[in-house]
């Protein structure tokens, strides 16, 4: 049985892709609306380390850059326990538009997980990206 593997969403922001460049890359913008802090090495093989209040924490492994179009990266998948090396990988995609960004966000990897994994780590991304990407626009907008 095959399972879904693919989370995508596309947003249209009123911001130039400059701007949301910056809030996807930058410790300030990731520590914002992606977690309580952030610290980031903005390089291929560099990585992004995200804290939360909560004590949680993620560290990013930066795959793709190509500024300001697109940033990829890997990360921990959910409900696996740490140091597993199973890893997602991420990519926002950035397009100037007539007066602002479209971005694309894609997470992909979850079908090399078995059922009991899979039915933990998809949904609860798929809810966890819902959540986070209302963040990030009301980051843009000044609202974070």
């Amino acid at each position: 049985m095959a399972f879904p593997d693919r989370i995508e969403r596309t947003l249209q922001l009123a911001h130039p892709p400059e701007r949301v460049w910056a809030a996807l890359t930058t410790a300030e913008g990731l520590g914002t609306w992606f977690g309580n802090r952030a610290e980031v090495d903005l390089r291929v093989g560099g990585q992004a380390r995200l804290a939360w209040d909560s004590g949680d924490t993620a560290v990013l492994t930066i795959e793709r850059l190509e500024p300001p179009r697109v940033f990829g990266y890997t990360w921990p998948i959910y409900g696996l326990p740490e140091g597993d090396p199973r890893r997602t990988y991420v990519e926002f995609t950035l397009e100037a538009t007539g007066g602002g960004t479209t971005l694309t966000m894609v997470e992909t990897g979850f079908a090399q997980l078995p059922e009991a994994e899979h039915k933990a780590a998809f949904p609860g991304n798929t809810d966890g990206w819902t959540r986070e990407l209302d963040e990030f626009v009301a980051y843009l907008d000044g609202q974070a």
